[in-house]
């Protein structure tokens, strides 16, 4: 648990006084990769059904990039519609997870956060980032699209907001405008100002009645009962595309 060579993928969990800080990291910029998106899911529901934890931290590792999105390696490799949509699963998983999940999850998003990772964003109930921390939904630009994550990315910014930067796909948005837009409720100029605030702030959550936020969690995520279907659906549509010619050119020359 405490060894950490920057080259080996993990998630891992850390309870403490309360706070189960759950932290994913992969070497390529924080792609996720099939086994790494099941790790986190099943981590995320765990802590949620731990007595001894009262609110999550979602974080990665690294100082630079929150989450790069699908891995392009496993994309690549995807030759037939069934893996397709086993794979876009993998996402629709976590988020399934971070909703069902009964504990506030706090998002601390330190850098750079694309595709799939703005999806993992969008998903905690309480978003912190850094000025660093810039979105783009880049789908559209290897001929799939935002699918299994953009409910959850229109959850936060609002039908607006989400196809504005599903359409234009090959441009990061500041994290001004997330925060102006819902998805980030704080920007802060450094690592070390986040990282403060995001502690203070779950041991503050740690106060508070955990049933008056379970509650709460519920009445924040109504209207979404229909996501486990909803996200399946749409993850047979990108695992279609990813199929397609055009996605397999694409994903080669960014290789």
């Amino acid at each position: 648990m405490g060894r950490i060579n920057m080259n080996e993928a993990y998630v891992k969990q850390n309870i403490d006084k309360g706070i189960s800080t759950i932290e994913f990291f992969h070497p390529a910029h924080n792609s996720l990769p099939g086994d790494l998106l099941a790790k986190l899911a099943n981590t995320i529901t765990d802590a949620g059904n731990n007595n001894a934890v009262k609110v999550i931290i979602l974080k990665s590792g690294g100082d630079r990039t929150f989450c790069a999105g699908a891995s392009f390696t496993e994309l690549i490799n995807i030759n037939d519609a069934e893996t397709g949509k086993i794979f876009f699963s993998g996402f629709a998983n976590v988020i399934n997870a971070m909703r069902k999940c009964p504990k506030f999850i706090i998002g601390r998003i330190q850098g750079k956060t694309v595709g799939g990772g703005v999806g993992v964003a969008s998903a905690t109930d309480y978003c912190m980032a850094t000025k660093f921390a810039a979105i783009k939904l880049s789908e559209l630009n290897v001929g799939i699209g935002p699918f299994v994550v953009g409910p959850a990315v229109e959850r936060k910014l609002g039908l607006s907001g989400m196809s504005q930067i599903a359409i234009d796909a090959n441009s990061f948005y500041e994290a001004e405008w997330a925060k102006q837009k819902g998805l980030y409720n704080q920007v802060y100029d450094s690592l070390e100002e986040l990282d403060e605030a995001v502690q203070k702030f779950a041991e503050n959550l740690c106060t508070y009645n955990s049933e008056a936020m379970k509650e709460m969690k519920k009445v924040f995520w109504s209207g979404t009962e229909d996501w486990d279907e909803l996200l399946a659906e749409r993850a047979v549509i990108s695992g279609r595309l990813v199929l397609s010619d055009f996605t397999k050119e694409k994903l080669k020359s960014f290789s």
